[in-house]
């Protein structure tokens, strides 16, 4: 089974947790995800399952969507609910201030990724420090926050709606933006609403899944083309000859390519049916295979 099934995570699961679910559910060996999601969080969590894991390495930088809800006048050690309270603070801020605050995170930020985070310094990933109470020096990453939306508000809890690049921690934007605000923030929910091209539309509860197995109705239309990942990659449609040569990972002398790409960059091959092939390279006067999909 090649391709990518989209799952609508649900909360205290890891997405590796997931990632083993599928694997049992669907019978397939071999699977992974594209971004991992905080056990507290849910939504959209693309897996790729079969010969698709061989395009891991390669996925675009596309933006992502995020519904996340917040508490002023909190601080904890995670940056969400779950942590331990660090501080609490008399809340002065309103409805207009937290309307006036937001757009000022739009654009290209710096972020210091958390403590409770799976990113690596020197190899060990920041959680397992944290849980050690160690606390390191990391260094700030530039993000960018496409768009900030409030959606709700009660008392002093409010939601948001953010549009992202890549990379961007929403615990830590809003943990930025209680500081700004004077009187602290925590998160406490986070939906992903979009990644990969993918929204909560195509997306599949695993119960949902495990009910299509024990009741026999199987999987169709759930397992998505792997393609719909790189359409924003130049595509280039090649011949029948040109297709099996491709196929048996030779080199495709570009100067006979119809609309190749520029010296050095990559692309997504088709056949002439329109038959993902994989991603390809101009190199050297070649098209050269950077990645086969093989089915199975």
């Amino acid at each position: 089974m090649t391709g990518i099934i989209c799952i609508d995570k649900e909360k205290d699961i890891t997405s590796f947790g997931v990632v083993a679910k599928v694997r049992g559910i669907l019978g397939e060996k071999k699977a992974g995800h594209t971004g991992t999601l905080d056990p507290m969080a849910t939504g959209v969590l693309p897996v790729m399952l079969g010969g698709a894991t061989k395009f891991l390495d390669f996925l675009p930088y596309s933006d992502k969507g995020y519904r996340a809800s917040f508490l002023l006048g909190k601080t904890t050690d995670t940056l969400d609910i779950t942590g331990k309270v660090t501080s609490e603070h008399k809340v002065y801020a309103d409805e207009q201030r937290v309307l006036e605050t937001l757009p000022t995170f739009l654009g290209r930020i710096y972020q210091y990724p958390p403590m409770y985070s799976a990113k690596s310094v020197n190899g060990v990933r920041l959680y397992d420090l944290a849980r050690q109470g160690i606390e390191v020096k990391r260094e700030p990453c530039e993000v960018e926050i496409k768009k900030i939306d409030l959606v709700k508000s009660e008392g002093n809890e409010y939601t948001i709606d953010v549009l992202c690049s890549k990379g961007t921690y929403i615990r830590t934007l809003i943990d930025d933006i209680g500081r700004r605000l004077g009187c602290g923030a925590v998160m406490t929910e986070l939906r992903r609403t979009k990644a990969c091209g993918y929204d909560l539309s195509e997306c599949v509860t695993l119960s949902e899944l495990q009910r299509r197995k024990d009741e026999g109705e199987g999987f169709d239309g759930l397992v998505l083309g792997i393609d719909r990942i790189f359409e924003d990659y130049h595509r280039v449609n090649i011949s029948e000859a040109q297709a099996v040569r491709f196929k048996n990972g030779g080199a495709l002398d570009i100067t006979r390519v119809k609309n190749p790409p520029e010296q050095g960059s990559s692309c997504a091959v088709y056949s002439p049916d329109n038959q993902f092939l994989g991603l390809g390279k101009n190199e050297n006067g070649e098209l050269k295979v950077l990645r086969l999909l093989v089915n199975r």
